[in-house]
């Protein structure tokens, strides 16, 4: 029960934040954007007082630890792998062209139509 309290008192700090920003529309935009990063802030912090928060906070934290063991292609093999896509675009696309070509061509000569 306390979670839901948390969660529901975020959500109501985050939209006091929206609803201050067009509520102070006569004020400078720079601190209007600051308050709603404030609250939105503030939002978070008592959103990750709860299970949900925390566990959302381990997974982010594993997440960062398994991008770190991706070997990462060199700039070598990235521009090989963008050629070879990009030559393989171009085959399927002039076999498709041919295709094309044909198809427009049989079913001219079915229906007649052309010289």
């Amino acid at each position: 029960m306390s979670d839901k309290v948390k969660l529901g008192l975020a959500v109501l700090v985050l939209a006091a934040g929206i609803g201050a920003f067009y509520y102070f529309s006569d004020s400078s935009t720079f601190l209007r954007v600051l308050g709603v990063l404030v609250a939105g802030g503030a939002s978070i912090a008592i959103a990750m007082q709860t299970s949900a928060g925390r566990e959302t906070w381990t997974f982010v934290l594993e997440a960062r630890g398994e991008v770190r063991k991706v070997v990462w292609p060199t700039r070598a093999e990235t521009v090989q792998a963008t050629l070879v896509v990009m030559g393989m675009v171009v085959v399927m696309a002039i076999l498709m062209w041919i295709l094309d070509a044909l198809l427009l061509w049989a079913v001219r000569l079915l229906t007649g139509t052309g010289g």
